[in-house]
C-alpha cells in the first residue's frame, strides 16, 4: 500500500516525507526561510515566496469579475465569495456563516473563549496567532511595513493596507441596506449591525449589550475602575488604547492624517472625515424636524436647539439663565462652565506647574507649551554635545 509519514508529537501522517518535515516545525518552532529584505521567518518556503510578495508589490492573480488583484490563488477565492455570495463555512452554535475556515475557527473562540496564543513577555492571550505577533511587536517596537507614500511604519501588513486608503481614499467595502462605504470590513459589519440590532455580548452586571466583544471589555471596566492604558508623559489613565495614542498627540503635537486635497492634517482621523466634506460638499446629518442638513453632527445639535427653545418659548418655559448677568445658554454644561467666570472656580490644574483653568481644553493647550519647551531643550543640549565633540576634534 502507500506509504505513510507521521509525526511523532501529535500523530499526525502525510503522504510525503517533505510534508512530514514542515509540519514538525510547527512543534519546534524552526523557521529557516529568512526574508533578505526585512528578516522575517517563515518555516516553508512557498510561505516566503508569498511574503516576498509584498515589498516586490506582485499580484499574479486577477478577479474577473471587477479586476482586483491578490498575492495568493486563494486569497483571489475567498474574495470571489464577495460577488458569488458564498458562504460555506457554519458554526454549529449560531448559525453565522463563513467564507473561510479560519474565519469560523476564529469565531468559535467567540463561544468557547479559547485563547490559544500567549505572550511570553505579559502573559497577554489571544485567539488568533497574528494578533500575537503583531502584539509582540509593541515590546519590540518593530514596526516592518511601512507606507511609500508617506514613510509611516506600522507593526502588521492589514494596518499599513488600511492606512494606505488614506491616500488612495478607497473604501472597499459597501453596506447593501443604505450604500455607505467603508474601509474596513470590520467597520462595514459592525454597521451592518445598526440595521439588523444585533447585539452579541451581554454585560453580566448590567446587562448591557454590545455589538463588539471589545466594547463589552471597554465597558467592564466602567464596574471595575480598571484603567489599563497611562500616559508616561502626565500620568493620565485611561480605558482604551485609541483613547491613550489620542491623548498622547496633545504633547507631541503628531498630526497623522492628511487631506489628499489640500494637504491639510489633522491629529484625529474624526476631524479629517469632517474637513473633507468642505470639499466633497456632503451633509450626512439632517434635522428631522426641517430638513436641513449639516455636515457635522454638534452643528446638527445646536440647530436643533433652535426648535428646543422655540417650543420652550411657545410652552412659556425658560432657557439656562445665569442669574449673576442674565445671559442665556441653550445647555446646563454652558451655563456651568460660564458659572466658573463668576466664581473663579478653576477645575483643572497642570501638574507640572500648578496653573489652573476652567476648562479641560485650556488645560491640554497649556501642557502642549510644556512639551514643546521639553523637545526645544532636548534639541539645544544634543547641540551642545555635537559642539563640544566637534570643538574636540579641532584640538587634536
Amino acid at each position: 500500500g502507500e506509504r505513510s509519514y507521521s509525526c511523532d508529537q501529535c500523530g499526525k501522517s502525510f503522504g510525503q516525507s517533505c510534508h512530514l518535515v514542515s509540519h514538525q516545525r510547527t512543534h519546534t518552532g524552526e523557521k529557516p526561510y529568512i526574508c533578505d529584505q526585512c528578516g522575517t521567518s517563515f518555516s516553508q518556503s512557498e510561505t516566503l515566496r508569498v511574503h516576498q510578495r509584498i515589498h516586490t508589490g506582485e499580484k499574479p492573480y486577477s478577479c474577473d469579475q471587477c479586476g482586483k488583484s491578490f498575492t495568493i490563488s486563494s486569497s483571489l477565492t475567498v474574495h470571489q465569495r464577495t460577488h458569488t455570495g458564498e458562504k460555506p463555512y457554519n458554526c454549529d452554535q449560531c448559525g453565522k456563516s463563513f467564507t473561510i475556515s479560519s474565519s469560523l475557527t476564529v469565531h468559535q473562540r467567540t463561544h468557547t473563549g479559547e485563547k490559544p496564543y500567549n505572550c511570553d513577555q505579559c502573559a497577554k492571550s489571544f485567539g488568533r496567532s497574528g494578533h500575537l505577533v503583531s502584539h509582540q511587536r509593541t515590546h519590540t517596537g518593530e514596526k516592518p511595513y511601512n507606507c511609500d507614500q508617506c514613510g509611516k511604519s506600522f507593526v502588521s501588513s492589514s494596518q499599513l493596507t488600511i492606512h494606505q486608503r488614506t491616500h488612495t481614499g478607497e473604501k472597499s467595502y459597501s453596506c447593501d441596506e443604505c450604500g455607505k462605504s467603508y474601509v474596513k470590513s470590520s467597520s462595514l459589519t459592525k454597521h451592518q449591525r445598526t440595521h439588523t440590532g444585533e447585539t452579541s455580548y451581554s454585560c453580566d452586571e448590567c446587562g448591557k449589550s454590545y455589538v463588539k466583544s471589545s466594547s463589552l471589555t471597554k465597558h467592564q471596566r466602567t464596574h471595575t475602575g480598571e484603567t489599563s492604558y497611562r500616559c508616561d508623559e502626565c500620568g493620565k489613565s485611561y480605558v482604551k488604547s485609541s483613547s491613550l495614542t489620542k491623548h498622547r498627540r496633545t504633547h507631541t503635537g503628531e498630526k497623522s492624517y492628511s487631506c489628499a486635497q489640500c494637504g491639510k492634517s489633522f491629529n484625529e482621523k474624526s476631524c479629517l472625515t469632517k474637513h473633507q466634506r468642505t470639499h466633497t460638499g456632503e451633509k450626512p446629518f439632517s434635522c428631522n424636524q426641517c430638513g436641513k442638513s449639516f455636515t457635522q453632527s454638534t452643528s446638527l445639535m445646536s440647530h436643533q436647539r433652535k426648535h428646543t427653545q422655540e417650543r420652550n418659548l411657545i410652552a412659556g418655559r425658560e432657557p439656562h439663565c445665569c442669574s449673576d448677568c442674565g445671559k442665556r445658554f441653550t445647555s446646563p454644561s454652558g451655563i456651568k462652565i460660564h458659572q466658573r467666570i463668576h466664581t473663579g472656580e478653576k477645575s483643572f490644574s497642570c501638574n507640572q506647574c500648578g496653573k489652573s483653568f476652567t476648562q479641560s481644553t485650556s488645560l491640554m493647550s497649556h501642557q502642549r507649551k510644556h512639551t514643546q519647551e521639553r523637545n526645544l531643550i532636548a534639541v539645544l543640549n544634543v547641540g551642545r554635545v555635537l559642539l563640544c565633540l566637534t570643538s574636540g576634534l579641532h584640538t587634536i
